[in-house]
């Protein structure tokens, strides 16, 4: 009998993946994987949509909640830790099935993909250097030093500007050679949750309310009382940024969740973006009947 394939479900925030990734376990005796950067902080559970135990349905959920919301999100340390769980899952017969919507993380764990060094100095002096001009200069020279990066990147992402230019500048190659190509390391298949853009934007309207009603705020000023604020990483996922701005007195509470629906469409188009962008994608409506049984018969073919 041959080896199932690694799974990986992905797609846009609200479309319906973690479901379609617990019945499959349930149907393949595959186990999970996550792959959605800010669920791997612990305490972050509102407003990142964690599956509770019993939505888990009995299936081992693995790499959720492993860092404090301190913690720097690392992509490379994220890799080495997926792997070697990959590999031990697959030994013993069991599918790895990957669901969330951290592009770059599914890549990291799927594909060919290796991580430049960091320089702490050089960072720092980028870092400096954003908070006093803002994106735009560093963007253009991002733009006169590798083209090909500077297409990738959106201009208004400090963060990646500032990460691609401390490459460049450390290891004198372009950030765009160390970018992720559709080279997999494992036979995988990839299923997209399609989901048509109105609907989408409801359901994001409708899953920010219900996170304000579980009680958002109050695990954000929890989280708050445990450093979430000097987390880099953490203190910018959407809901805790805007919740954020409204304990510091900034917004009010309903300025801060209509940015929350805000921010996650525009997010949520992002997202689109980047797994359209991979053709080996394959993607199925979220609202057809038959949806498990297409979800197989791709795994299955």
């Amino acid at each position: 009998m041959r080896q199932l394939p690694v799974i990986a479900v992905i797609g846009p925030t609200a479309a319906g993946k973690s479901d379609l990734a617990v019945d499959l376990a349930l149907e393949l005796g595959g186990e999970i994987i996550n792959t959605d950067s800010m669920q791997l902080y612990r305490g972050m559970d509102i407003g990142t949509a964690k599956l509770s135990p019993e939505e888990r349905r009995g299936i081992p959920h693995h790499l959720l909640d492993i860092w404090d919301v301190k913690r720097t999100a690392s992509v490379a340390e994220y890799q080495s830790l997926a792997r070697p769980l990959i590999d031990d899952l697959r030994a013993r017969g069991i599918v790895p099935i990957l669901v969330g919507g951290s592009g770059l993380y599914v890549r990291a764990a799927l594909d060919d993909l290796e991580f430049p060094g960091t320089d702490p100095e050089i960072r720092a002096r980028l870092e400096a250097e954003l908070e006093l001009v803002g994106t735009a200069p560093l963007y253009e020279r991002l733009r006169e030093r590798d083209p090909e990066a500077a297409e990738a990147i959106l201009s208004s992402n400090g963060r990646r500007i500032v990460r691609a230019l401390e490459v460049i500048e450390f290891s004198g190659r372009p950030f765009s050679a160390t970018m992720p190509s559709y080279d997999a390391v494992y036979d995988s298949v990839q299923l997209g949750v399609e989901v048509p853009r109105e609907v989408l934007d409801e359901r994001v309207a409708a899953r920010v309310e219900r996170m304000w009603e579980a009680g958002l705020v109050e695990e954000v000023r929890e989280l708050a009382a445990h450093g979430l604020a000097e987390g880099r990483t953490a203190s910018r996922a959407l809901g805790y940024a805007q919740v954020l701005r409204l304990l510091g007195g900034e917004w009010s509470e309903e300025q801060a969740k209509d940015e929350t629906i805000r921010a996650t469409r525009r997010f949520v188009r992002r997202q689109e973006s980047w797994f359209r962008r991979d053709p080996r994608v394959v993607w199925l409506p979220q609202q057809a009947p038959d949806l498990l049984g297409r979800a197989l018969a791709e795994v299955l073919r």
